[in-house]
């Protein structure tokens, strides 16, 4: 590496040098790949370069001297900056300007993800270094924010750049590494942040090397192979591959490893522009950097974190499973021989002669015992399937009202067997409810079961609904048994209690209520007791309510079903929807109830969603991507794998709104990829699209 310096004509290469410099540091100030935002002290805006007007589409002249830095963040990013550096420092941090330059005005390195609102709205994610500028004296004058990002062509604030304060702050910044070349690659600008990272002083490699020499070879050669492979076209390893995309105006911003002085090695993300003079020939090239180490590391802290996650979870899946198909082999076991015991009980009960009257009674202990363990080994198995979440919960609005008729159908024959009056309501108007048909009843029936088991003789047993808020139905049912103390209701939805036993009732399995407090959990519900001695007990439970279903045509003007009313009517479709949030299985379901001739079905995690999809072959799915069990991709890497379903087209939907989530939604091979908040039209419009798929 020798010197081009030559001493003889020292003064004129001087003043050339100097030349040299100040038309790259116009050309930088002119990039259009890095955006450079100044502000006086107050966060005001004084300098947008044309990076910034290309990203932000603001011109320089909307901003400057007009808007605070503030003005064009997220806001809520702000306050969260606030609070966390409020905890970190134990000193209060106003959310504002404050909170975005607290780590700059110590001297603190600060680089960090920030989300710039554009001039229409919209939202880009930006990697931001801020930086204090400073006077000669050391005095602030402002601060600096250099992103890396989309940008976009802009002539930027001539009387800014001939001040030389802002430039000369601005290249001597040590939160990133500017490091600008001539033509060929040869470095000619070296500014503090380069210096601080790389360990070079700037008259070490200032018309030395280009950086290429400070790069990893291997990375170099594995890009120049890349882009040979991609563009066709043979790449010569070495400084070309580094600005190859770049002297073709193509936006580039890769991440590259940086080798220091002392040999060590460091990940920086860098941005690499073309500098061009006022004729648009290119006259350099400038890199920006950050030092990416404490973001590889945390990546690599995410990615064990999750990969201990995923074991973790898929080991818990695996017992959860293990436990299920024991207890299920088991009752198998236990099943056969009580099926003979049980049988020839009943055959010994109707024998002819008839057993006598010591016979009977024991015959009748032995069927009671047998009843009541046939009765034990349904609920474990039940009990063993809700908390390995293998129960599948088929939700659909259903009518209270139905429901309730069916119960006391059910259960009319238990109260006069026990001489006990049963009082049902009379509905004013019909109620829905979002709820399993079959699971509704079972707790339903295990509520008035037991107000009629534990009542006193000719007592009285009430069944009560309420409206709640937030959309909430309670279904109540009173007893006028002898109630329950503090102690004895703790005890209540614990397995295996002896409640019943301690009153000298006849004994239950004491899983019922666990297995009913669970069920209505997993449809987004709550249950509750209240009772005193002497009071007799009022149980209850809430779930959700819903519009009854429209089965009529809706209004020809509801623009957010129109698509949805032009689909083919002649075919009823099937659309499965896996999501575990209750709110939003019911606004789906509100949109969806309102199409005819749409069968929706639900599942609450990704297996029960799978297992769904193989038996009744929806014609569309809708994946939520955050699932319990396994998630969105797991179970559509399933779905793929099985003949069965791997032509359903599965539509994502999921909160992750950032555009990588899309890609890598759309890249593994979801249909499409609708966001939460959902947008009803886009909402619709894919849903539609999605089942004319399904019709081809």
């Amino acid at each position: 590496m020798d010197s081009v310096t030559n001493g003889s004509d020292s003064g004129n290469e001087s003043q050339v040098a100097l030349h040299k410099a100040e038309a790259l540091q116009k050309a930088i100030f002119n990039s259009a790949n890095c955006s450079s935002i100044a502000t006086n002290v107050e966060g005001v805006i004084q300098f947008f370069n044309m990076g910034a007007v290309r990203m932000l589409g603001y011109a320089a002249t909307e901003v400057i001297n007009k808007i605070n830095l503030t003005d064009i963040l997220d806001p809520q990013e702000i306050i969260t900056r606030a609070e966390a550096l409020t905890k970190e420092s134990d000193t209060y941090i106003k959310p504002g300007f404050e909170a975005l330059v607290f780590k700059a005005n110590r001297d603190i390195e600060d680089i960090h993800e920030l989300t710039y609102i554009r001039k229409d709205g919209s939202r880009l994610p930006v990697v931001v270094s801020v930086a204090v500028l400073r006077d000669a004296n050391e005095g602030i004058i402002g601060y600096l924010l250099c992103g890396i990002g989309n940008a976009a062509r802009k002539q930027m604030d001539d009387s800014l750049i001939k001040a030389g304060a802002l430039q000369s702050a601005i290249f001597n910044s040590a939160n990133f590494s500017s490091i600008a070349t001539d033509a060929k690659g040869v470095i000619q600008i070296f500014n503090v942040g380069a210096e601080r990272m790389l360990g070079y002083t700037a008259s070490e490699v200032v018309d030395k090397i280009t950086p290429a020499d400070i790069s990893d070879p291997q990375e170099i050669i594995t890009r120049a192979e890349a882009l040979t492979i991609s563009l066709g076209t043979p790449i010569k390893p070495g400084f070309e591959a580094l600005v190859f995309k770049a002297k073709r105006g193509i936006e580039d911003i890769y991440d590259l490893t940086y080798i220091r002085k002392d040999g060590s090695r460091f990940p920086a993300t860098v941005s690499v522009t073309a500098l061009r003079d006022v004729n648009e020939v290119i006259i350099g090239y400038l890199l920006i950097g950050t030092d990416n180490t404490a973001g590889k590391r945390a990546e690599a802290i995410v990615l064990e974190r999750n990969l201990q996650l995923e074991n973790a979870r898929s080991i818990a899946v695996k017992a959860n499973r293990a436990k299920s198909d024991f207890l299920s082999n088991m009752s198998h076991e236990l099943r056969t021989p009580l099926n003979a015991i049980l049988g020839f009980a009943q055959l010994m009960e109707t024998d002819q002669p008839p057993p006598s009257e010591s016979q009977l009674d024991s015959i009748t202990q032995i069927l009671d015992a047998g009843w009541h363990l046939l009765k034990l080994i349904n609920e474990i198995l039940d009990l063993a399937k809700i908390e390995s979440s293998q129960v599948p919960l088929h939700l659909e609005s259903l009518s209270v009202e139905e429901v309730m008729i069916k119960c006391q159908g059910m259960i009319e024959m238990q109260a006069q067997k026990n001489s006990i009056k049963m009082i049902f309501p009379k509905f004013k108007k019909p109620y829905h409810v979002w709820a399993d048909k079959t699971r509704l009843k079972q707790i339903l029936i295990n509520f008035l079961s037991n107000a009629i088991k534990y009542n006193r003789k000719n007592g009285l047993v009430e069944v009560l609904y309420t409206e709640m808020p937030s959309d909430r139905m309670r279904i109540s049912v009173r007893d006028t048994g002898v109630g329950l103390t503090s102690d004895q209701i703790s005890q209540l939805f614990q397995p295996f209690n002896r409640l019943g036993q301690e009153a000298g009732i006849e004994v239950g399995t004491g899983i019922g209520l666990v297995v009913a407090k669970r069920l209505v959990e997993l449809m987004g519900g709550e249950i509750g007791v209240e009772s005193a001695p002497g009071e007799g007990s009022l149980f209850w439970f809430e779930i959700p309510s819903v519009d009854a279903p429209h089965e009529h045509n809706f209004a020809e003007n509801n623009s957010t079903l129109s698509v949805l009313d032009k689909a083919d009517k002649t075919r009823l479709h099937t659309i499965l929807y896996v999501e575990d949030n209750v709110a939003n299985m019911r606004l789906v379901h509100k949109i969806i109830a309102r199409i005819p001739n749409v069968n929706l079905l639900m599942a609450t995690d990704g297996i029960l969603g799978v297992e769904l999809a193989r038996e009744s072959l929806p014609d569309l799915i809708l994946m939520d991507i955050n699932l319990p069990g396994i998630n969105g991709f797991e179970a559509l890497k399933l779905l793929h794998a099985d003949r069965s379903t791997k032509h359903i087209p599965v539509i994502a939907v999921s909160a992750n709104a950032m555009l990588a989530d899309i890609e890598k939604a759309l890249v593994a091979g979801f249909h499409s990829y609708i966001t939460k908040p959902i947008n009803v039209d886009q909402f619709t419009n894919s849903v539609n699209e999605g089942l004319k798929f399904a019709d081809k």
